[in-house]
C-alpha cells in the first residue's frame, strides 16, 4: 500500500523544481545574453531578462554568420552537424544490429570470443586513439569530408551489447517457427527481428544522435575547410577570437539555434525514446 503523506509530497515536488530550476537556469542566461549586444556585457552585470535585438541577432547569424571569425552561415554548420549525426546514428544501428544477430544466431567458431574483443573496444574510444586515427583518415584523404567525420565514430562496442542482449530475451520458439515456416536467417531478421526491436532502435537513435550532434574533438581536429565546420566546433572558432573580443551575444545565439535539433528529436521520439529503455518484455 502506498501511504498518502502530504509532506513527503510536498518535498518531493519541491525538489524537482528546484532541479528544474538548476538546470534551466543557464539556458536562460544564454537566451537572455542571445537577445542583447555586445556591449551590455561589459558593465560587468548580466541582463536577466531579454533585449531588443532578438531578431537581428538570430538573422544575422543564420544569414551571414560572423565574417571576422571566418565562420559561415550558421545553417551551412547545422546542416553539416545534421549530416554528421544522421550517419554516425544510422551507421552505429545498422552495423551493432547486425552483428548482434551473426553473435547470438550463427554458430561459429571463437563467436563468444569474438563478442568480447568487441565490448572490449569500450576501452578505446576515439580519444585515446585520435592520433593514429587521424593518419589513417589523412592518408584515405578522408579530411574535410562527411566520411572523415562520421565513419571514424561509427562502430559502437555498447549498441551491439544492447541489442544482444534484446535478442537473447526472444523466445527460441519463436525461432524454430520461423524455421519450420521457411523462413530464412535474413527473412527472420527483417521481418521478426526488426519489428520487435522497434523501440530499442528507436531509443538508441535518440541517444546515439545527440552523440553525434555534440561531437566536439574531431570534428574540431580534422575540419579546416569552413565547408565542413560543424556547429559544436564553430562556437569553439567563435568564442576564440583572435583580433578582438568574442562577440558573445552571436555565440549564445548560435548556442540556442544549436540545441533545437536535439530537443525536436527528444520531444519527437520521446514516447518510443521511454518505451525502448524500459521495455523488458517482448
Amino acid at each position: 500500500m502506498i501511504e498518502n503523506r502530504p509532506g513527503l509530497n510536498l518535498l518531493a515536488h519541491l525538489t524537482l523544481m528546484l532541479g528544474v530550476v538548476v538546470v534551466a537556469l543557464p539556458v536562460w542566461v544564454a537566451f537572455v545574453a542571445s537577445t542583447h549586444t555586445a556591449t551590455d556585457f561589459m558593465s560587468g552585470t548580466i541582463p536577466m531578462w531579454p533585449g531588443p535585438h532578438l531578431l537581428e541577432n538570430y538573422g544575422r547569424m543564420l544569414d551571414s554568420g560572423v565574417s571576422t571569425s571566418g565562420m559561415p552561415p550558421v545553417g551551412t554548420m547545422m546542416l553539416n552537424s545534421l549530416i554528421m549525426a544522421l550517419l554516425i546514428a544510422c551507421g552505429k544501428i545498422a552495423i551493432s544490429i547486425t552483428s548482434a544477430f551473426a553473435i547470438v544466431y550463427f554458430r561459429f567458431p571463437l563467436r563468444r570470443m569474438a563478442f568480447w574483443c568487441i565490448f572490449i573496444t569500450l576501452m578505446l574510444p576515439v580519444e585515446v586513439r585520435i592520433v593514429p586515427t587521424f593518419q589513417v583518415v589523412a592518408d584515405l584523404g578522408m579530411l574535410n569530408s562527411y566520411a572523415g567525420l562520421s565513419v571514424p565514430l561509427i562502430a559502437s562496442a555498447t549498441a551491439t551489447f544492447l541489442f544482444r542482449q534484446v535478442f537473447l530475451t526472444i523466445p527460441d520458439e519463436l525461432t524454430e517457427a520461423a524455421r519450420i515456416d521457411g523462413a530464412g536467417p535474413m527473412k527472420f531478421f527483417r521481418d521478426i527481428l526488426l519489428p520487435l526491436s522497434r523501440t530499442n532502435i528507436a531509443a538508441l537513435f535518440v541517444i546515439l544522435f545527440i552523440y553525434g550532434w555534440n561531437q566536439y574533438l574531431w570534428p574540431l581536429l580534422i575540419t579546416t575547410s569552413s565547408d565542413y565546420y560543424t556547429i559544436v566546433a564553430g562556437i569553439k572558432r567563435m568564442a576564440d577570437a583572435v583580433d578582438g573580443l568574442p562577440q558573445w551575444h552571436l555565440v549564445m545565439a548560435t548556442a540556442m539555434l544549436a540545441m533545437l535539433p536535439p530537443v525536436a528529436v527528444v520531444i519527437g521520439m520521446q514516447r518510443l525514446f521511454v518505451k525502448g529503455l524500459v521495455e523488458t518484455e517482448k
